[in-house]
């Protein structure tokens, strides 16, 4: 499909306009330059990249900002509006006509770039700073016209690296500042006396200098283990200084005697005057509905005083994913006017997830797997968009429940089938103990790429610290065609491909053991026995209904109930949506992988990979190898069988609308080259 022969007719969502005119002020662009050299792109032409800063304004009386948390404490102008502003980086036609009136925003992930290495298949390599050819990859986005946007929406991350960020208000406007207690882990694979605390690249809260004797450090072997705290004078904390342009900077401790490899530490001392980090998610919202509708001095989207965006999507990876349900979550899919800001959104790879996106002191980068992080409220009810009863605490909410019919967008959540192990994707079609299937509602897709990790590795796949190869299953071109097919649906209400996931109905959906997965005993493979199960947590008087936290560490109340895909005899999943090369196999490709390594944290899940599990060569291989799965050349009697296999199905996925006709040959290609060597030195059958 050609999205430059698209037109449409937008319908603007009708909603209450407050008395203060709001969003974005302005855009500040500092810098146009050619894209990939002057490029062109088909019929398209030339892209110019566009750098610079959109300042923004909030309306704190507004309904549509009622659940932005702390919002009441920050600084107002005198026109009695909110002032924050972020980065922006846009890629547009330099010929606005030629736009195809579709923007794809890019929700960055921890400031950094993805949807060109996604949809284009670009380079990784400084991905930051998308200027070349090899960023452009095939330049799949740009031939269909569209727009592709991103902005800086984290508060946390300090400047380095290209890194997209958000300048959140203060809480200055509060008669105190607001105080209360952060966590951070810490933890490393190799022995050190000093760790930055929240990563590189982010900052943290600015500690009550007169409480920091106070703060306390521990450690523990896995997630539920006992905490045990080192003593006070044996470590110590150094923060850097903040700035205006850096409110949250670096922290580093120092243990005397050193942190163990594998061993998870955790930070925990009183903070204050903490940022309102729920403008990230206002400052998405209020671009979106600026490049769409026009607003906003010096638009650089205008053309005769009209916008050339007429539809928007948000594509996010993992934790961006999160951010985008979270977004749709508290209602800020409506900006201040009453208006759609999203036509649609791909939260990709999220799992059941949330985020630490908007809550007092809240941390937008951290997650929570079954060994790193465990105890962080990512994982939390509501993981359904269905709206449902959460049979832990009686809680009644669903994803969609705050959204309005005029500014619900259409939605396709993707996922691999990592996230099934690693971040409780069940519970996104299931109830919360995992008994049955709920229903899935109308503007929802769900989509589950059997056999493939949170992102495809390289191939050849490698270890580097696990117990398996790293799955190189590709998705990819699934998304490609899938993005296509959302803007049809929003464009022309043409049906998107049906949902593909595992239920508890087909027997697809199971307990996460090898019984009964069915996943075949292999020589030298072990199977999990841990995965990421989340808990119902105690985390203060105040969390519910005003989303500040008063206890750290939480404390676990319950577990909610996840399941898993099924597996065939070959180790590969049912009921998912996989790609060519695991449907029409050489290896098993699973979601979970195991650490490896001479530490405490070895058994417990690789975070977010999966596992490439080779097929033997022939029959003497396996039989030599105990190896119960048949071995490609007793599967395929050459490359040209394999192939010729692997077309039919990737024909039926053309047919479905899961797959795009001009992206077969590239499969083939790529697939047909990584299995030829495993035919070399064989004899031509008979």
């Amino acid at each position: 499909m050609d999205l430059r022969r698209v037109t449409i007719a937008c319908a603007f969502g009708l909603g209450l306009a407050g008395v203060l005119q709001a969003e974005v002020e302005r855009f500040e662009i500092k810098s146009r330059v050619p894209f990939a050299g002057g490029q062109v792109f088909g019929d398209v032409g030339v892209y110019d990249r566009l750098e610079g800063t959109v300042h923004f304004t909030l309306d704190p009386t507004a309904q549509q900002n009622k659940n932005v948390t702390d919002l009441q404490y920050a600084p107002r102008g005198k026109d009695g509006l909110v002032r924050y502003s972020a980065d922006l980086s846009m890629l547009v036609p330099r010929d606005l006509e030629k736009a195809s009136g579709a923007l794809l925003y890019d929700v960055n992930n921890r400031g950094n770039k993805l949807a060109l290495g996604f949809f284009n298949f670009g380079t990784r390599s400084n991905r930051n700073d998308p200027a070349t050819a090899a960023h452009a990859g095939d330049g799949f986005l740009m031939q269909q016209g569209i727009v592709v946007v991103w902005s800086g929406w984290i508060g946390e991350l300090v400047p380095g690296s290209g890194r997209l960020r958000l300048r959140p208000p203060t809480t200055s406007h509060s008669d105190k500042p607001l105080i209360g207690p952060v966590r951070y882990e810490l933890y490393t694979d190799t022995r050190a006396t000093s760790l930055q605390v929240n990563g590189s690249g982010h900052g943290t809260y600015e500690p009550m200098n007169e409480a920091m004797p106070a703060a306390t450090l521990t450690h523990r072997q896995k997630p539920g283990d006992p905490r045990i705290p080192i003593a006070r004078e044996k470590w110590t904390a150094m923060r850097e200084s903040s700035t205006e342009d850096v409110r949250m900077s670096k922290m580093t401790v120092t243990l005397e005697e050193g942190f163990l490899p594998g061993e998870l530490y955790e930070l925990i001392y009183q903070a204050k005057s903490p940022l309102v980090m729920g403008t990230g998610l206002t400052s998405v919202r209020d671009l979106m509905s600026a490049l769409r509708y026009g607003d906003g001095k010096e638009n650089p989207l205008l053309q005769k005083g009209k916008s050339v965006v007429q539809r928007t999507y948000g594509f996010g990876v993992s934790q961006s994913g999160r951010f985008l349900r979270e977004l749709v979550y508290w209602g800020l899919n409506e900006d201040e006017q009453g208006r759609q800001a999203f036509s649609g959104v791909i939260p990709h790879v999220s799992g059941a997830g949330l985020g630490s996106f908007n809550y007092r002191f809240c941390q937008p980068t951290a997650y929570n797997t079954q060994f790193r992080q465990h105890d962080y409220p990512s994982d939390r009810f509501p993981f359904a968009y269905q709206f449902q009863e959460d049979s832990l605490s009686g809680q009644q909410d669903g994803i969609l429940k705050r959204c309005r019919a005029e500014v619900m967008p259409y939605i396709f959540h993707t996922q691999s089938s990592s996230e099934y192990w690693h971040r409780s994707a069940s519970l996104v079609h299931t109830d919360t103990l995992g008994k049955t299937d709920i229903p899935v509602p109308d503007n929802v897709r769900i989509y589950i790429f059997g056999g493939t990790q949170h992102g495809p590795s390289s191939f050849p796949p490698g270890k580097s610290g696990t117990a398996n190869l790293h799955n190189p299953g590709d998705f990819r071109y699934f998304m490609r065609a899938l993005l296509l097919r959302l803007d049809r649906w929003v464009v022309a209400d043409m049906e998107p491909p049906a949902s593909v996931y595992p239920t508890i109905a087909s027997g697809n959906l199971v307990p996460p053991t090898q019984q009964a997965t069915g996943f075949p005993k292999l020589p030298g493979v072990m199977f999990p026995r841990v995965y990421q199960q989340p808990s119902l947590w105690k985390m203060g008087s105040r969390w519910k209904d005003h989303r500040i936290v008063d206890s750290e560490p939480p404390v676990p109340l319950a577990h909610y109930t996840v399941l898993v895909p099924r597996s065939s005899a070959d180790g590969n999943e049912l009921g998912c949506l996989n790609p060519p090369e695991v449907q029409v196999p050489i290896a098993s490709y699973t979601g979970w992988n195991l650490i490896r390594n001479a530490t405490s944290s070895a058994g417990n899940l690789a975070s977010l990979r999966g596992s490439y599990i080779p097929f033997a060569r022939n029959r003497a291989e396996r039989m030599a190898a105990g190896d119960p799965r048949p071995a490609v050349q007793e599967r395929y009697q050459s490359v040209e069988d394999y192939l010729g296999q692997m077309k039919k199905y990737c024909d039926k996925m053309v047919q479905k609308g899961y797959l795009l006709p001009g992206d077969v040959s590239r499969v083939l290609e790529i697939q047909g080259q990584r299995v030829a060597p495993l035919f070399e030195n064989t004899p031509a059958p008979e």
